[in-house]
């Protein structure tokens, strides 16, 4: 087997690294559990052996005879399809979800920002991804890490990172550091989507003042800062979750 640069394939090869991932996922009879990128089935297999049901995606066609043996006899869902692509929403049917996943590096933020928005029957999330990912996903205000993937994680949940993992756990190894962010679904408020929008529009312009990043998604920026309580002069990484849902109620 080699693994497929372009799909960011990063092999797990550390049965203590496993075992963390389900002690943190919680899995176990009666659990749902939903993998992306099972490559060589290593997560997969110990998610199921503790007694999860797990639904299992993976893109790449070629890990299939190793997928199918490595599961064999046990209760696991393989769909090899793009993950980034599949509505998670009709996938999963019934019933409550934790995604456990050593996601493909290039799809870790945008996968796990999508899930958190559409995907409600998702309620935790314990995934490994680049170290510099896991830190931006988790990253509060005032933060050099802060942008709009710590917005949307805000607003749908809490977030930690729970430990690091060091390159040559990995088949083949990667030139970056991993670690294991753990996320747990909180309420989102009614407008969080106007939110984001918001958001997206001051971290694209993040070198801007607020009062000028917001003018093209926002009558009267000016007007709005202040009944949120945010200082005109303030720019996107100085604005909290909560602000941000602020600006969205008088916008």
């Amino acid at each position: 087997m080699a693994p497929i640069r372009r799909l960011g394939q990063h092999f797990l090869a550390d049965a203590n690294i496993t075992r963390k991932i389900v002690e943190l996922a919680g899995a176990g009879p009666g659990d749902q559990v939903v993998e992306v990128g099972a490559g060589t089935g290593t997560l997969t297999r110990a998610l199921a052996v503790a007694g999860a049901r797990v639904v299992a995606y993976e893109v790449d066609e070629g890990l299939r005879p190793v997928l199918e043996k490595v599961v064999e006899g046990l209760d696991v869902d393989l769909r090899f399809a793009d993950a980034m692509r599949v509505d998670l929403v009709s996938e999963l049917g019934e019933g409550r979800w934790v995604m456990a996943a050593n996601l493909p590096y290039n799809v870790g933020a945008p996968l796990v920002m999508g899930a958190l928005r559409r995907a409600a029957a998702v309620d935790r999330f314990v995934v490994m991804v680049q170290r510099e990912v896991a830190e931006r996903l988790a990253a509060r205000p005032g933060d050099p890490r802060y942008g709009l993937p710590s917005v949307v994680v805000g607003l749908h949940s809490t977030a930690t990172v729970a430990f690091r993992v060091p390159p040559q756990v990995f088949i083949p190894r990667p030139r970056v550091e991993s670690a294991v962010a753990v996320l747990d679904r909180k309420r989102a408020p009614a407008n969080a989507e106007r939110a984001v929008e918001i958001a997206r529009a001051a971290f694209g312009q993040r070198r801007k003042m607020l009062r000028r990043s917001l003018a093209a998604v926002m009558a009267d920026p000016a007007a709005a800062l202040a009944a949120a309580g945010v200082a005109e002069t303030a720019r996107a990484e100085d604005v909290s979750p909560a602000q941000y849902v602020e600006l969205a109620d008088r916008s």
